[in-house]
Parts: structure tokens; C-alpha cells; sequence
């Protein structure tokens, strides 16, 4: 994955050539005419100044990234690529046309990928004699922000052609599902009958456009309705995409009349009105109820699995929570009737049998967030919840633990690779479940999680095994202490980690104190902790911290091939004389004479610009979690580690019942003003 082909440059393709030029690819871009090619780089260029403008990039980024965007109408260009997207008009015809001659144009090695929102991939991948190197890859809008990326297989794609994907995706820093080649996918399968019911709602009388659109936001945890949505994407593409569905699915899909007017007039959805509140439950149910059976029917379809289905629609359309999770909240048996309820005007339509069989049950779905995969002789543990930042929360770590042990009891592997998916390895905990738990006087469950949590990454400290992270994004926190659990922790780049817990009133209660101070030493760590320094993964590498350090593009085959090899080490620690000078000086600072006085704030005014400048990162800290991370790493340090575990755990209650703790943790992101209680 060094180069990247994108045929069309319209707001798909520059969007797609623009994320894929933004993470260090080299990207040809291709259109028919010069003009087509110049317009679709100056939108790529004006949305990368408004990303300058918002300061969040700098005018040398947006150079860097122009420079590997190279602008052609000569399709020859592209020969040697080796991943091809498609991103023309939403025709069969212009589509296959365009394959077969890519197809002749192209290496052997190449890989076609359409962007079809609603074109079946098989069908495309018949105009090319490569269909076990062709695939769909579905970009959702704006491409260069949506994170979202639906992989669609055809029938004859390869193993090696779906990993390809896979990693480009990895590359390029979108969250990709797994989807069957079926009408509408995944995503657009329950969004589109979603506001053609409202839709409905509206055509039938029910109620008015802004009650509907209220009702949607609050049911499904968005900031606009489906009207107002129709209005900014386009009403004329709300009804291509309900026509291709109905005449593809059944006649819930279809759009109606009122739909079909509104396109034809030209004019967007009136959204003006007053809310009526007696309505909004009533709308909500609906709307909640065509999901409900929309999500179940892929399920039946093996379209799409629980957790990604959830998944899309986080990510991809920005819900609250998933389809499968909204069932779970309102209860299965609920969830049941509603669909029933809404099928009703549908008598030739069942219920899904998977929602039959759920009720039987009388059990919530299983949604995975944490599973276990074998990739050869190498098992992996994979934390999924990129939409939360791979938080770890109770059924996190519960899952984590299971998925854990399918791994270590799998006789086939040689060693287990704990990753995780989208743009964080984990960062850190649910905060909501700490404050909840202050809030609501239930210390005991807060207790409870952190007790089972160390359980948890204590097993993984003792495999047998060879556990390695694979940390390509943020760790903070208790992502860092899962980490530091492996007994090898491969980065890449642009990884980034820290313990950032006394900036929020608390210490890190997941092994951070002990397991830090028995690899770098205890100065560095006390260093770490007090200041809540981020690191990057190569100042990590510097001090022990990290063991490798491994280019993104090249991180999986090299873990894969050090493993077989036997050469994949643990490197953790640096002798003195092997730190850089820098840290050589931090960790001569803080040496244990010298506590009290980082404590007191005694350097705040220091000539040496470093030294100040940590103390008034240590000087804004919470004092009470300093003083107890201070205790606790000078006495675990000489304890057996499990027994430092313990230490840090029984100051748990504690550390969560002072102040300084839910103003912290109520004030992320922010400055919060700690008072030492």
C-alpha cells in the first residue's frame, strides 16, 4: 500500500484522495477532462485551508500533503497502483466500462475497489477477468472526515485481497466493516427506511416535520432530524437511494409519494413548526421499530454481524448507540412488539427470526466489543469500540478476560497480539462510569471494576505465552497499563501515551504505579505520573518504555516475522548512560530527595525552562492524588509486584471519595481548580 488510484475527482474521489494524501500515501487522482481534475484539486486545497484556519493543521502539513496528490486525465497513470478506487457516477454501464479498461490497463497485482453506495460488486467485478482482486470499498460523506468504511467482498475476493483493504484502511485511519455483498450494504440498509418512516409519518398526517425530526434526534442521539438531513445531502438522492432499495428489498423500502413530490418540486422539506410534545414518543417508536427490523433482517442475511452493524452506525451516521444496543436498552421483549406493531400495515412481512429467537430467549444480544481472531499460528485480541475510544468499561473488561482466554488456551498459537481498531489503542476508562459511581455513592462497584480489571491484566502478565500490544494509536491510562501488562509493546509512529490521572483528581489504579517503576525505574515514573507527560512512541522507545517501533505500513509483518523468527524481544528499560540527555537530567531531578520539593512547588520559577515548566504541569495537579501516587510507588516498588497491586488497589476507595476527584473527572478537557480534598 504505497500508491493509491482514485478515479474521479468529484466530492468523493478528492474527498477519498484527500484522506488517503493526509496519512502519507501517494495518491493518483484521475478525471476525464483537465478541467474535472482542477476543480477537484482546488476543493481538496480549500478544505485543507479550512483545516489551517481551525489550527488544525499547519501550511507546511498542506503542502506535504498536496505533494503526493498527482492530478491526470491519462488513465495510464494508474497501471502500477496498488490499490485502484472507483468514484464515478452511480451508473452500471459507466462503472463496468471503467473496469474492463482498468482491467487492461492495470498490473496483475493491482486491486479494483468500487465505491458504490448501492450497485451490486459481483455484477462490477464480471467487467474484469480479476474478481479475486476486486472489491467494494463504500466511503461514506465527507470521506476525508467520516471515518467509516464499509469493505464489501464479492464472491471470488481473496483472503489476501480483503487483508489489502483492510490494512489501507488501518493506514489511512478509518474504522472499516465487514460487509455481504447485499442492497444498501449495511449502513444505508437501516438509514434509508429510517427517514423514508418518517417520511411516512409525515404523509399520513401524524404529525408535523419539526415534531419528527425532534423525535429522531432524541430517540437516536443526533443533532439533526432526518428532514433537515434530506435538505443538506440532497432530497433528489434520498428518493435514487429508496427507489434502488424498494425495487431491490420489499415495499418498506420504497419511498413515498410525498418523497417523490418533494424531489420533483425542487423545493427542500419545510422544517418550520412548533414541536408537539404528545407526539414525540409515538414518532420515536416508529422510527426506532423499522430499524429494529431492518438490523434484525441483515442479521437473518448474515449481512452484517451485531457489532458492526452498532458500529456503522456510530461511526458512519454519528447515533448515539447502535440499533442492537437500542434494543438491548429498551428490552427485548419491547423491541419485539414495537417491530410487531409496525408490520402490521406489512402483512405479507415476518418478523426476523433472529428477533423471534432473541425473545424467546429473553436474553439482550451479545454485542462484542473484544474479540478473538487466529491469523495462522498467531492469535489476536481485538478491542472494538473505536466510536468511545476503545474505553474500557465492566463489559469490556469482561469480554477482554474471555477473549483472553480463547487465546491462551488455543494450543495453535504461538503468541497472542492484543490491538485495536480505529484511531485510539485504548484511552483509558469510561470516566462516565467513575462519576456516576461518586455521584450515585457506589464506591463498592467502582472498587469491583478496578479489583477485576487488575485481575484481568494480571492474567495477561503471567501467560505463557508471548503477548504483544500493538499500539498504533492513544494509550492513556489504563490503555498504557494494558500495555505495559504485554510483555512486548510494538508502536507505531504515530502512537501517543501517558498516565494523565492526576490532572483529573485520581492515580493510575491499573497497575500504572507498579509496572512502570519496575521497567524505567522509579524517578522516570514519578516523572510520568506527576507531570501526566504525553509521550510520543519514539520518546517512549528512548526511555524503555516501548520495545519497537515500526512504521505503520510495515508493523504486522514485522511482528508476524520477528515471531517466527524468535526474534521479537522484550526491550524495556535503558541503562543511565543510554537515556537521552534530557531524560538523563528529569531522572536525576527526581530522585527521591528531591519529592518534596516538586510536591511544594519549589521549582515553578527554576532559570532551567524544562525544570519550570514541569513543575507548573506538577503544580496544577490534584495535590491528594500526587501525595498518594507518590506513596504508593515508593512502597510497591519494594514489594513483589503483586503485592504493590494490591497496595495501589486499597487506596481506591479513597482516592474517589475525595473532591478533588469528581472535579476533575467532571472537567475533562478542561482546567479544573483542585482544592487538596
Amino acid at each position: 500500500m504505497k500508491k493509491i488510484g482514485i478515479i474521479g475527482a468529484g466530492n468523493m474521489g478528492g474527498g477519498i484522495a484527500q484522506k488517503t494524501a493526509q496519512e502519507g500515501l501517494s495518491v493518483v487522482i484521475v478525471d476525464i477532462k483537465p478541467e474535472f481534475v482542477e476543480r477537484g484539486l482546488n476543493i481538496i486545497k480549500s478544505t485543507l485551508q479550512q483545516a489551517v484556519d481551525r489550527n488544525i493543521m499547519k501550511p507546511d502539513d498542506v503542502d506535504r500533503v498536496l505533494e503526493r496528490i498527482h492530478g491526470t486525465t491519462d488513465m495510464a497513470e494508474v497501471k502500477d497502483c496498488d490499490l485502484i478506487i472507483e468514484a464515478v457516477f452511480e451508473d452500471m454501464d459507466v462503472k463496468k466500462d471503467l473496469f474492463k479498461r482498468l482491467d487492461e490497463i492495470c498490473e496483475p497485482q493491482t486491486i479494483l475497489a468500487t465505491n458504490t453506495s448501492s450497485l451490486s460488486v459481483d455484477e462490477l467485478a464480471k467487467a474484469t477477468n480479476r474478481a479475486d482482486r476486486f472489491v467494494g470499498l463504500h466511503f461514506f460523506y465527507h470521506p476525508a472526515k467520516n471515518r467509516l468504511l464499509e469493505i464489501i467482498p464479492g464472491a471470488h475476493s481473496s483472503e489476501e485481497t480483503i487483508a489489502a483493504c483492510k490494512k489501507y484502511s488501518m493506514l489511512t485511519g478509518k474504522t472499516d466493516i465487514l460487509v455481504h455483498d447485499a442492497p444498501g450494504f449495511a449502513v444505508n440498509r437501516f438509514f434509508i427506511p429510517w427517514y423514508v418512516e418518517a417520511i411516512r409519518i409525515y404523509e399520513e398526517g401524524v404529525t408535523n416535520i419539526p415534531t419528527i425530526d425532534k423525535a429522531a434526534m432524541d430517540a437516536f442521539g443526533i443533532g439533526m432530524g432526518p428532514f433537515k438531513l434530506m435538505n443538506v445531502t440532497g432530497v433528489p438522492i434520498a428518493l435514487h437511494s429508496s427507489e434502488s432499495l424498494g425495487t431491490s428489498l420489499n415495499p418498506i423500502y420504497a419511498p413515498p409519494a410525498k418523497l417523490k413530490e418533494q424531489a420533483e418540486s425542487g423545493e427542500l422539506w419545510p422544517l418550520d413548526g412548533e414541536v408537539d410534545q404528545s407526539s414525540i414518543q409515538m414518532v420515536a417508536d416508529r422510527l426506532l421499530a423499522v430499524v429494529f427490523y431492518v438490523a434484525s433482517t441483515m442479521l437473518q442475511e448474515g449481512v452484517s454481524n451485531v457489532a458492526d452493524t452498532d458500529l456503522g452506525a456510530k461511526v458512519g451516521l454519528r447515533w448515539k448507540i447502535g440499533p442492537f444496543e437500542m434494543m438491548n436498552r429498551v428490552g427485548i421483549d419491547k423491541a419485539y412488539s414495537m417491530v410487531e406493531e409496525f408490520l402490521k400495515k406489512w402483512p405479507s412481512v415476518e418478523i426476523p427470526g433472529p428477533l423471534k429467537k432473541q425473545k424467546e430467549k429473553g436474553e439482550p444480544w451479545d454485542i462484542r466489543y473484544v474479540r478473538y481472531e487466529k491469523d495462522g499460528n498467531i492469535g489476536k485480541v481485538i478491542i472494538n469500540r473505536p466510536d468511545a475510544m476503545n474505553a474500557l468499561n465492566g463489559v469490556v473488561i469482561k469480554q477482554l478476560d474471555e477473549a483472553f482466554a480463547s487465546a491462551e488456551s488455543d494450543p495453535e498459537t504461538k503468541a497472542v497480539i492484543i490491538e485495536s481498531t480505529g484511531k485510539a489503542f485504548v484511552a483509558g476508562a469510561d470516566i462516565k462510569f467513575f462519576i456516576d459511581c461518586i455521584k450515585e455513592n457506589r464506591l463498592d462497584d467502582n472498587y469491583a471494576f478496578t479489583a477485576y480489571g487488575q485481575e484481568v491484566f494480571n492474567k495477561i502478565d503471567d501467560s505463557k505465552k508471548l503477548v504483544i500490544a500493538k499500539m498504533d494509536g492513544l494509550a492513556l491510562g489504563g490503555g498504557l497499563e494494558l500495555a505495559l501488562t504485554t510483555d512486548v509493546i510494538v508502536a507505531a509512529p504515530k502512537a501517543t501515551m501517558g498516565f494523565t490521572e492526576t490532572g483529573i483528581g485520581i492515580y493510575p489504579g491499573l497497575g500504572g504505579t507498579q509496572r512502570t517503576s519496575r521497567f524505567i525505574g522509579k524517578e522516570l515514573t514519578k516523572y510520568l505520573i506527576f507531570a501526566a507527560r504525553i509521550l510520543s512512541a519514539e520518546e517512549a522507545s528512548a526511555i524503555g518504555l516501548v520495545d519497537y517501533v515500526f512504521p505503520p505500513d510495515e508493523i504486522d509483518e514485522k511482528i508476524v516475522s520477528m515471531v517466527n523468527e524468535g526474534t521479537l524481544k522484550p526491550a524495556k528499560g535503558k541503562a543511565d548512560e543510554a537515556l537521552p540527555p534530557d531524560w538523563k537530567k528529569i531522572k536525576d531531578w527526581f530522585v527521591d530527595e528531591n519529592i518534596d520539593a516538586w510536591l511544594s512547588g519549589k521549582y515553578v520559577d527554576d532559570a532551567d525552562p524544562l525544570k519550570s515548566g514541569t513543575a507548573k504541569a506538577i503544580d496544577s495537579k490534584a495535590p491528594i492524588a500526587l501525595e498518594k501516587a507518590n506513596g504508593i510507588i515508593d512502597e510497591g516498588f519494594n514489594m513483589p509486584l503483586k503485592e504493590g497491586l494490591k497496595l495501589e488497589l486499597s487506596i481506591n476507595k479513597e482516592i474517589f471519595s475525595t473532591k478533588d476527584a469528581l472535579t476533575g473527572l467532571t472537567h475533562i478537557g478542561g482546567k479544573p481548580k483542585f482544592e487538596g480534598k
